[in-house]
């Protein structure tokens, strides 16, 4: 399909949000950890979301966006998916947004900081750490967050350290991290991170790769998706 990509259990179109389906994304909806009440901020084509109701079979998932094209687009995917009864999105911002305690939160967040040149207001937003700045971010996940709950979210290697400085002063530490290259002979371009309000008595971190030097999917990426490609 032209404006999206068919998964083996869902299809996500992505024409009328900024943000498109990604790599990113991908690796996030299949590495975070889940629970019966999930919430996804910044949904986008709801990706994420859909590959968090396919995992984890008893949750219930909100989705939440800022951007009216995403809520909209969202709505679709999750209307002609299987899980159309357990999903559901509101156009609002995290800042704004009071649903309750989630034992996961996942979020796949804004990360760049001053003006962007994006051809579109929308894609701009989207992009831009301005519309939910780090502090923002971690604060309000540490107020909807279960006690026992964990917040997961995919980030570029370059700001990861700021991350963990801003989960530290919310009070949530580090449990889970995996180091993430494209290729084998590149530097770490991406981190998954797992947070959660108790301090980990065994944090765990990995490095893997995507892709083997032919470019082929690694046997880690394979392994961790395949139950959403075709």
């Amino acid at each position: 399909m032209s404006d999206g990509f068919t998964f083996k259990r869902f299809t996500v179109s992505h024409g009328k949000c900024a943000m498109k389906v990604g790599t990113d994304g991908v690796l996030l909806g299949a590495w975070a950890a889940g629970g019966r009440r999930i919430l996804d901020v910044g949904t986008g084509s709801g990706l994420i979301a859909l590959m968090m109701a396919q995992r984890f079979a008893d949750a219930l998932v909100t989705a939440i966006d800022i951007e009216h094209g995403a809520c909209l687009q969202a709505r679709e995917n999750f209307a002609a998916s299987p899980f159309a009864d357990r999903i559901c999105v509101a156009e609002t911002s995290l800042q704004d947004f009071s649903g309750g305690e989630f034992d996961s939160i996942v979020c796949n967040p804004p990360f760049y900081a001053g003006t962007l040149s994006s051809k579109t207001v929308a894609r701009t937003m989207a992009r831009s750490a301005e519309t939910l700045p780090f502090t923002d971010l971690f604060g309000h996940v540490a107020r909807l967050l279960a006690e026992g709950g964990v917040f997961s979210v995919v980030i570029p290697a370059a700001v990861r350290r700021e991350f963990d400085g801003e989960a530290a002063l919310s009070g949530l530490f580090p449990r889970r991290a995996c180091m993430v290259k494209t290729v084998p002979h590149k530097s770490v371009s991406r981190c998954l991170l797992e947070y959660g309000k108790q301090p980990s008595p065994c944090f765990e971190e990995a490095k893997e790769c995507l892709n083997n030097a032919d470019m082929t999917r690694s046997a880690w990426y394979s392994r961790l998706t395949e139950e959403f490609y075709l």
